[in-house]
């Protein structure tokens, strides 16, 4: 029998740093979802896309 896929949420914290958490988990503290659910994989390969500088924002905003 086929396993249904896992759903997971693409969650993003106050630093803009992104992860991904399953579905049918509460959020942790300090993270907030960001409206994408979707596949372990099309979830990853979102952030891939998304997420293309890794600094977290209090240094990107201490930079600027």
């Amino acid at each position: 029998m086929k396993q249904p896929t896992a759903l997971f949420n693409i969650v993003i914290n106050t630093e803009e740093q992104f992860s991904i958490w399953p579905s049918y988990k509460p959020v942790p503290t300090g993270w907030k979802k960001t409206g994408f659910e979707n596949s372990k994989e099309n979830c990853l390969e979102e952030i891939n896309n998304v997420w293309t500088d890794m600094r977290p924002a209090s240094l990107k905003n201490a930079l600027a």
